[in-house]
């Protein structure tokens, strides 16, 4: 029986054993927070994309290269980093100039949008995967994280969910028959250049009780935010903002599931105390910018909130998860 990515991670990586003092925040969050100075940690994030695991191997690689670079900074975004720093490993199938070129044009355009320093990596040759390496900063115990979620906190995101999913569909070729006939430009983009939530994160400092971004589904992730801070939650599946193209076929429920359980949509999801929502007046940027979808709970679980024909509310477990590189079973 094979063990989910997770379930390696726990049982083989993460150790009670402490080398340095100098570590604030391990293994277990978007990015680990190290001690820098007296006034900023640093924050630092790794992830590879493989092709035809991360990205299809059609894709152009500008889109290839603007996605690695998004992802992990989409991390920083999560953990409340201003970026700074990158390294980047490269593995290619062949010397390709003209492809490296491509790549780099994409590469070097999100790194200059966000005053990102590309400072070092490794080229070798292999099948295609791109691994870059964030570095960002914080002001000094500030770093959002998983752990800090309560009952009572809302649980909010900060954009549409289901659009990474809606893409790899199309570019695919998976969608069902009712929905090949759409037009799917909007999402096949967000799939191939997802955008971080990086000003979001930053201006989330001192307010969220706990952060993450969505890369492998909201109920996969959502669920490591409750487990870090020993807790459960309910989520409305009404409140949840979706697609509006797709729900308007008639299929909410579809929409729905790419939302809970596809991954590469690359927002934020973050909690918040009533506390800290009734000092924000009702101008604040949270209100208009962000989604409320649930709240967090002393019962353990993740639980989600569904409407009948008639209106009529359940809830009921959300006992399945978002993606995982590893089935937890043959």
């Amino acid at each position: 029986m094979s063990r989910s990515e997770f379930d390696l991670i726990q049982a083989h990586f993460m150790r009670a054993v402490k080398n340095r003092d100098d570590v604030v925040l391990g293994i277990g969050d978007d990015g680990a927070a190290l001690k820098y100075s007296e006034k900023q940690d640093l924050i630092v994030s790794i992830d590879t994309l493989v092709a035809g695991v991360h990205f299809p191997e059609p894709t152009v690689p500008q889109d290839i290269a603007h996605k690695a670079l998004a992802v992990n900074l989409s991390d920083l975004a999560a953990m409340g980093a201003t970026p700074a720093w990158v390294t980047l490993s490269l593995t290619l199938p062949n010397a390709d100039e003209a492809w490296v070129s491509d790549f780099c044009t994409g590469f070097f355009a999100l790194a200059d949008q966000h005053r990102v320093q590309l400072v070092g990596g490794d080229t070798t040759r292999g099948p295609l995967s791109v691994t870059v390496q964030a570095h960002g900063f914080v002001p000094t115990g500030q770093a959002l994280r998983r752990d800090g979620a309560y009952a009572g906190d809302l649980i909010f995101v900060t954009g549409e969910l289901g659009l990474g999913g809606w893409g790899l569909a199309a570019v695919t070729q998976k969608l069902a028959p009712e929905y090949q006939r759409l037009d799917h430009t909007r999402a096949i983009v967000h799939l191939n250049r997802p955008e971080p939530r990086l000003a979001v994160g930053e201006q989330l400092r001192g307010m969220a009780s706990a952060c993450i971004d969505l890369s492998d589904g909201l109920a996969g992730d959502l669920r490591h935010i409750l487990e870090r801070s020993q807790v459960g939650a309910v989520i409305d599946a009404e409140q949840i903002p979706l697609p509006g193209m797709y729900c308007l076929q008639g299929d909410r429920q579809q929409a729905l599931e790419y939302a809970l359980f596809a991954g590469d949509d690359y927002e934020l999801c973050f909690t918040v105390s009533q506390e800290k929502l009734g000092q924000l007046s009702p101008d604040h940027w949270l209100f208009s910018a962000c989604w409320p979808i649930g709240k967090i709970t002393d019962e353990p679980g993740l639980r989600i909130k569904t409407y009948d024909s008639h209106g009529c509310s359940n809830i009921h477990t959300l006992a399945r998860s978002g993606y995982t590189h590893f089935d937890s079973a043959d």
